[in-house]
């Protein structure tokens, strides 16, 4: 898919979340995701509750990537410190039918652009465990590189998993 292609809006509720509700199916790929921030599997109500959370905490805002249909393929979560200049991306997910064509590296560019153009951001921020490989090497193709790490920050069944922090400052895309 051409990066014209795709397109961002904000996440609609009513009609978003049943499909990006589908997008994780294993309790794992969920830690991953979310970290023990909702149930699994996602919920409507819980997910609601962590979105109402991370907005009135952070001032993050959900986002859906959408193909040229306007088809939900992609959703994040960003807020800016307008103190720092510093944007904050989270709760990334890709379609699992799309992964592997360099849709995530799309969707992140179309954010970076979105934080630096749009909120004045001067550099933006991600977190991302360290069992999450094909994330990370897609947060890397974009121009992310990891600043600091938390050994140890989660543990899932009998695993323990670093928590990566990355960034790109402005004019590293």
């Amino acid at each position: 898919m051409p990066e014209n292609e795709l397109r961002l809006r904000p996440f609609i509720l009513f009609r978003d979340f049943e499909i990006i509700s589908k997008w994780i199916n294993q309790p794992r790929e969920h830690a991953m995701w979310c970290a023990g921030r909702t149930k699994f599997p996602i919920e409507r109500e819980d997910f609601v509750r962590m979105l109402e959370d991370i907005a009135e905490n952070c001032g993050d805002t959900p986002f859906v990537a959408t193909d040229i249909n306007g088809v939900p393929v992609g959703f994040f979560c960003y807020s800016v410190d307008t103190e720092t200049n510093a944007g904050m991306f989270k709760f990334v997910m890709v379609d699992p039918s799309m992964r592997g064509r360099g849709l995530g590296r799309k969707m992140l560019r179309l954010a970076v652009l979105y934080a630096f153009e749009f909120t004045g951001a001067e550099r933006v921020n991600l977190c991302v465990l360290s069992v999450n490989t094909g994330a990370k090497r897609c947060y890397e193709s974009v121009g992310f590189k990891e600043y600091s790490r938390d050994d140890g920050a989660f543990r899932y069944d009998n695993e323990v998993w670093d928590r990566c922090h990355m960034t790109i400052e402005k004019g590293g895309i």
